[in-house]
């Protein structure tokens, strides 16, 4: 088995750092003080590594007992796919989980070896009492890919979950602003924290990660464009909530430039130099870490993502505004572009859909001016005039 292994510095003194995979394909990593102080002490912190990698034996993992509860399996697998998964799937596997499926087959004891395609049925049609379609069809994609797992490895022969049959899919209709909504909520929005979320959310459609997850270094002012490359994300790990930086979109197709009109320049310009003048006023006290992001308060805070969703309702309840989810103002995007012509396929690209049938899906039931021009040509080639 290969070990790989670095050296690296904490507090002042090396550290080995012992990376391996292990039989399960699991990938670990060990931490080792040696004990050196890092000043004059390179060449021996190296030699501690090279015997560390040479004399260390992993420990054998531990493999599910054949006799495990379904529900203990699901606890297993969770550690087993931990380091192998990003931590905002991570997070969400661990929510489902938790609060819903391993509390369910606990209490009926099933084992894993035992588990068939009625069992599972039966916890969607229990969960379809008080979540929607959409969530059992989330559960069942985790069950599916742990009991995968559970094949893979050898402790069931086949996957109970191919046979059952998932609730279908709700239809879902996006709420969005009219050209009228959206001017108010500009005004309102404007000289709050909202302001710049509200505006890239409106006018580019960017998810709420990739509105936290701007950087100055993504808007290019002399070439006027904007870059969607980098995201913030908001993951709950184990009850306590963490933020998660990555320089990676949702998909490769959300990984895109745009063009930086004048009025978003403009605004952007002026915050960029309010930004500066708050970390003269602060001096030491302004915080540097998010010094690259643009969406940080007058210390330099990062704005949270559950802060955009949080005070975004009430930023609407207080001026009278009809409610939406932040996401919305995503739509809303989309919808004007439809109803002033855009083409789908240029919608598409604009939000960073890497399916031309999301696009289509969501948006299909606003496209009335495309049908328009459909009924208008066929009414043409009858001589019947146009609608």
């Amino acid at each position: 088995m290969y070990i790989a292994g670095h050296l690296t510095i904490k507090k002042g003194r090396y550290y080995a750092v012992l990376s391996y995979n292990d039989s399960l394909g699991k990938r670990h990593e060990k931490w080792v003080a040696t004990g050196l102080p890092v000043k004059g002490n390179k060449k021996r912190a190296e030699e501690f590594l090279m015997n560390l990698r040479r004399d260390f034996i992993p420990p054998e993992p531990q493999t599910p007992e054949e006799d495990m509860t379904f529900a203990e399996f699901c606890s297993v697998f969770l550690d087993l796919v931990k380091d192998t998964i990003a931590t905002p799937t991570y997070s969400s596997y661990e929510g489902m989980l938790r609060r819903a499926i391993i509390p369910y087959f606990k209490s009926t004891g099933v084992l894993l070896k035992n588990l068939g395609a009625k069992d599972i049925q039966l916890f969607y049609a229990s969960e379809m009492k008080r979540v929607s379609a959409t969530t059992v069809i989330h559960y069942h994609a985790l069950i599916h890919k742990a009991l995968k797992y559970a094949v893979k490895i050898d402790l069931i022969d086949v996957n109970p979950a191919d046979n059952v049959e998932r609730p279908k899919r709700e239809h879902f209709e996006a709420g969005f602003y009219s050209t009228e909504e959206m001017g108010r909520l500009f005004e309102v929005s404007k000289g709050t924290k909202l302001e710049i979320p509200i505006l890239l959310g409106a006018f580019y459609g960017l998810r709420r990660s990739e509105v936290i997850g701007l950087k100055w270094n993504a808007i290019d002012f002399e070439q006027n464009t904007i870059t969607i490359k980098h995201t913030v994300t908001s993951c709950n790990i184990n009850g306590r909530i963490e933020i998660v930086e990555s320089d990676t979109t949702k998909t490769k197709s959300s990984l895109r430039t745009l063009p930086l009109v004048p009025f978003v320049k403009e605004r952007l310009l002026a915050l960029k130099e309010e930004q500066e003048k708050n970390r003269q006023l602060c001096g030491r006290s302004y915080n540097k870490k998010y010094a690259d992001y643009v969406c940080v308060n007058e210390v330099g805070n990062l704005i949270k993502p559950n802060y955009v969703s949080e005070f975004f309702p009430k930023l609407l309840e207080k001026n009278g505004l009809r409610r939406i989810r932040f996401h919305d103002l995503r739509h809303s995007c989309a919808s004007l572009m439809l109803a002033n012509g855009v083409p789908m396929k240029q919608i598409q690209e604009w939000l960073g859909h890497s399916d031309f049938s999301t696009t289509a899906n969501i948006y299909a039931h606003l496209d009335s001016s495309s049908k328009l021009n459909s009924a208008n040509a066929l009414m043409d080639c009858l001589g019947k005039g146009s609608v």
